[in-house]
């Protein structure tokens, strides 16, 4: 038997999370969240014996103390954040706030026996690209804006903590992953939902800027690899597919494949936070995973079928 915590349980990759590991029933599930950009309907649809919702919020050391205090918690997936490109420009104070929440998750881990720490880094936090693939060893990192230098900090933390405590880590250095759960608010699922609608695909700039994107399925298989065979513990992983795609090619294959009649149309290019190039170096991902991730095609079909 063992007890897990997951934060920020109402998003995008933590529910989906929740959604495997409620399949064993020698695990017990304790989600929390506080619905700042989590929805409800990415909790589980069916009641589990071994899964329970709690809303709290992380930030706030009496909520998530009354929690972590109640439970003998083996293990925590601390994934809650203030996510959403235009959502953390907008409100850099309100990202900055979870650092908070970051001190009260490693001060409570700590005191209360958990074994590992699991943490939703990002591949924010390597900048501008100084290098392409970004490795997770050799590449600088170049946080600027509140969120990456947040996910830093957190990074740093974790480090810090197990040097002094020794309180276990892994970072998780996730890249744009998307799959039936994500949020309009991420540009693949955007645009799918704007090519069913047949509404036009709007870009930022030239639309050249590119991204990899990694299906969610391959995400989670990975995370249960590492915390089930104790891969990349005190270590740090980048998450996500090495396939580099233009933001525009990208509104192209969704087009294509959903055989709308949508138009690509443009706007002026962000003034901060649209990298021209994310690529990971993903070798230590795939080298855990032992398969090719799932093609961005096939995953796109995934998504559409939800719709």
């Amino acid at each position: 038997m063992r007890t897990i915590l997951i934060t920020g349980a109402a998003g995008f990759i933590p529910s989906s999370l929740a959604d495997k590991l409620i399949e064993d029933e020698q695990t017990t599930i304790i989600a929390v969240d506080n619905f700042l950009t989590g929805k409800i309907d990415n909790l589980p649809k069916t009641i589990k014996s071994n899964y329970r919702f709690i809303k709290a919020d992380i930030n706030n050391y009496q909520d998530i103390s009354a929690v972590v205090l109640s439970y003998k918690f083996d293990y925590i997936f601390h994934y809650a954040a203030v996510v959403g490109v235009q959502r953390t420009l907008d409100n850099p104070i309100m990202v900055l706030d979870d650092i908070k929440g970051i001190q009260n998750i490693l001060l409570l881990a700590k005191n209360t026996g958990v074994k590992r720490v699991f943490f939703s880094s990002s591949s924010e936090v390597y900048g501008e690209p100084v290098e392409i693939p970004q490795n997770e060893y050799t590449t600088p990192l170049n946080s600027k804006l509140p969120y990456a230098i947040v996910k830093n900090i957190g990074e740093a933390f974790l480090r810090s903590y197990q040097q002094e405590h020794g309180l276990d880590y892994t970072i998780f250095r996730f890249f744009n992953t998307y799959g039936p759960k994500q949020s309009t608010d991420f540009v693949l699922a955007k645009f799918v939902k704007a090519a069913l609608e047949g509404r036009d695909i709007t870009l930022f700039g030239d639309g050249l800027q590119t991204r990899t994107f990694c299906y969610i399925d391959d995400n989670i298989e990975v995370t249960l690899k590492c915390l089930n065979e104790n891969f990349c513990v005190n270590d740090v992983l980048n998450m996500g597919s090495n396939i580099e795609i233009s933001i525009k090619k990208l509104a192209e294959i969704v087009i294509d494949i959903t055989k709308s009649k949508s138009k690509i149309t443009y706007l002026p290019a962000l003034v901060e936070g649209d990298m021209r190039r994310r690529c990971p170096d993903n070798g230590n991902m795939i080298g855990i995973l032992g398969r090719d991730l799932t093609s961005l095609e096939v995953g796109i079909k995934m998504v559409i079928e939800k719709y």
